[in-house]
């Protein structure tokens, strides 16, 4: 079967007034990521530079790629900052930038703003593109530039936009960046590969054709985790979903106030600083996600199993890890159902 090319345009803007910005490097970082890929030749890569209004629409026209890839500053809901004629900012409003992606449905199959505070754009977006990819708040030019290898790298591999979505956030999070859940995905078909590939042997989860999911940075929720807790904190799955299937259903205060708790007990407990603070860092996380609208609970999921994680590791060292335990298992376990995992993913 003959493959069709897949054509992906990165436009970049840094206006001579706003803060200078590594572009040529994410440039150059995405070209060698297509060029050592094996699907190096079913690839077309068109770069364009200081970007203004009449360029998006005419590299849009031109091109007709599947991949448009946008670097450069965000404004929240002022939109994405272009250059007018003479290098300075120039504002593309949110509902503008939407409405000319609707004119290009047809062709593009994926949106990468990757720009800070990008998400309401994606939003907006995501009502005409199958998957959109947006910055939830600022991000700095090292994650954004990690962001990208990793995205590309797994492109290059003719794997889903989901894994690479994925694999671009684990990346940021593989170089100890704090900012691996900044980036948020929506998409519709979750398992929309590049290629035609054979059928994975792994059972895939089924979605009806009208809805539509978020994911930012990680797993789903179902995925079972490898790995076994320290001996005098293991316990069984069924132990576990038995005790989390006796509790009334949790609502979103409810999870807020558990995760709260959790947080109070690393505090006033005897684990070294730097784990304490490391847990902590993962428990706001996913305090912050289960405040949202509408909560993204495999990440709230993953940001408390890397909490839990930390108890491993002083279990190892000292009878802290033990104690916090103890405490720690009863909130874990109320809060399984809500999540929708099982309790090997805390293992």
């Amino acid at each position: 079967m003959v493959r069709s090319i897949k054509k992906i345009l990165v436009l970049s803007a840094n206006p001579i007034n706003t803060n200078k910005l590594r572009l040529d490097e994410e440039v150059r970082e995405i070209q060698s990521a297509l060029e050592r890929s094996r699907h190096r030749e079913e690839f077309e890569l068109i770069s364009r530079l200081a970007v203004r209004i009449d360029d998006l629409r005419r590299a849009l026209l031109d091109h007709e790629p599947q991949v448009v890839h946008f670097s450069g500053h965000g404004d929240g809901t002022d939109g994405i900052a272009l250059e007018d004629n003479f290098g300075y900012v120039q504002l593309v409003s949110t509902e503008s930038l939407s409405n000319l992606f609707k004119l290009f449905k047809d062709t593009v199959e994926c949106v990468l703003l990757n720009a800070c505070y990008s998400e309401t754009q994606a939003e907006a977006i995501y009502q005409h593109i199958n998957c959109v990819i947006g910055m939830k708040r600022a991000i700095t030019d090292k994650a954004a530039i990690h962001f990208s290898k990793g995205f590309y790298d797994t492109l290059g591999a003719g794997r889903s936009y989901k894994d690479a979505f994925d694999l671009g956030c684990n990346n940021i999070d593989l170089n100890s960046i704090p900012e691996f859940l900044t980036p948020k995905i929506q998409i519709r078909d979750n398992f929309k590969t590049l290629f035609f590939k054979k059928q994975s042997t792994t059972k895939l989860i089924k979605q009806k054709p009208s809805q539509s999911f978020t994911i930012s940075g990680g797993q789903l929720s179902n995925v079972q985790i490898g790995g076994q807790a320290g001996r005098d904190m293991d316990v069984t799955q069924n132990q576990l979903l038995a005790q989390g299937n006796s509790e009334k259903p949790l609502i979103q205060t409810d999870v807020v106030e558990l995760i709260a708790q959790l947080e109070e007990l690393f505090r006033n407990s005897e684990l070294p600083e730097a784990q304490t603070s490391k847990a902590i860092k993962h428990l706001e996380a996913a305090k912050e996600e289960v405040q949202e609208k509408e909560p993204d609970k495999d990440f709230a999921a993953k940001n408390l199993q890397k909490a839990t994680k930390v108890l491993k590791e002083a279990n190892e060292a000292v009878t802290a890890g033990t104690n916090i335990w103890e405490k720690v298992q009863p909130i874990i376990t109320k809060l399984l159902p809500w999540l929708g995992v099982a309790a090997s993913f805390f293992s």
